[in-house]
């Protein structure tokens, strides 16, 4: 009771777990280091889970890692190999951050909060990787660039709605992952049919050699 007590207390704790989870599957490193700058600045106040990421050296290391994956996300396939290495790091991490927001004070809060946390980032990230996968089978490299923009400006504004309106935050997380589901569901038909040519054409290539 103790548990569900503090959560009805706190909407924006919850809020802030679940931006948490879920941008850290678009976003990891920019998630972190805007977090911690905003605690740093005294924006918003961080849970004490959480005041360990406004801390000058995180901030630095965070911020350094927010810039390199700014730049190798806007590069055709090298995205894809980036977000393809960092399927271990970004649950975890979703996981771990949303228990941080929550877990200072009541162990089980701190285990849901990473139940959490996981599967946003978990949802999130093979949304991102999905939806990133079957734009780079076009040739131009601009709209690889518009949809990474559009990623960068969307976390910002989902970490924004959290710490300052959690109940729209609350409607437009459910929005995003209904549309996360179906751009899956769509996609991953997409490649597996962009998939299906390119072993047929390859297959076509070769009969020739073979008679």
């Amino acid at each position: 009771m103790d548990a569900w007590r503090h959560l009805s207390y706190a909407p924006q704790l919850l809020a802030l777990a679940a931006a948490l989870g879920w941008a850290s599957g678009v976003r990891l490193y920019a998630t972190v280091f805007l977090v911690g700058m905003a605690g740093f600045m005294g924006w918003i106040a961080l849970p004490q889970g959480l005041q360990v990421l406004q801390h000058p050296v995180m901030l630095a290391v965070s911020g350094f890692m927010a810039f390199t994956e700014f730049f190798a996300d806007k590069i055709p396939y090298v995205d894809t190999v980036w977000d393809m290495v960092h399927t271990v790091i970004r649950i975890p991490a979703g996981a771990a951050l949303a228990a941080a927001a929550l877990g200072a004070d009541n162990q089980a809060m701190g285990w849901i909060a990473a139940l959490l946390g996981g599967s946003l980032a978990a949802t999130s990230h093979v949304a991102k990787l999905t939806t990133r996968a079957a734009v780079n089978t076009s040739p131009e490299p601009f709209s690889n660039i518009g949809v990474s923009l559009l990623e960068d400006g969307f976390v910002v504004f989902m970490l924004w709605l959290s710490a300052t309106h959690p109940v729209l935050f609350a409607v437009a997380l459910v929005l995003t992952l209904v549309l996360a589901g179906v751009l899956m569901v769509v996609l991953f038909k997409f490649l597996r049919a962009v998939a299906r040519r390119l072993s047929q054409f390859f297959a076509s290539g070769r009969l020739p050699q073979g008679n």
